[in-house]
C-alpha cells in the first residue's frame, strides 16, 4: 500500500512543491509500466515515513508529465533526484537499495 506521505508532483506543481520547498525533496521519476519503478516504490514509502518532517518524497509520472523529466534530462526510469534549495543535489538511476537512497538523503540533511 502506498504511503500517504509520498506526494504527487507534475509539470504544473513541480516548481512550487519541489523547487520552492524549504526542506530537501526526493523525487522519483517513474511510469506505471516500469517494473523496476514498482520495486523501488515500497522503499520510497518507507523513506517518506521515516524522514517525515525532514524531507519530502514525491513522484512524477513521466508519461503524464513529459516537460519536467525532459527539463532534468531523465533518460531512464526510475530516476530518483534529490533537490535542495531549488537545485539538483544528486541522482540515482535504476532500482537501488534503500541504503543508497538514505546515503543521498544524509548528504542533504
Amino acid at each position: 500500500m502506498a504511503s500517504e506521505k509520498v506526494l504527487v508532483f507534475g509539470d504544473t506543481n513541480f516548481e512550487a512543491e519541489v523547487l520552492k520547498s524549504n526542506v530537501p525533496v526526493l523525487v522519483d521519476f517513474w511510469a506505471s509500466w516500469c517494473a523496476p519503478c514498482k520495486a523501488v516504490s515500497p522503499l520510497l514509502d518507507a523513506i517518506a515515513e521515516e524522514y517525515d518532517g525532514k524531507i519530502r518524497v514525491g513522484k512524477v509520472n513521466v508519461d503524464d508529465n513529459p516537460a519536467t523529466p525532459s527539463k532534468y534530462g531523465v533518460r531512464g526510469i526510475p530516476t530518483i533526484i534529490l533537490f535542495k534549495d531549488g537545485k539538483e543535489m544528486d541522482r540515482v538511476v535504476g532500482a537501488v537499495p534503500k541504503a543508497q537512497l538514505e546515503d543521498l538523503i544524509k548528504k542533504a540533511l
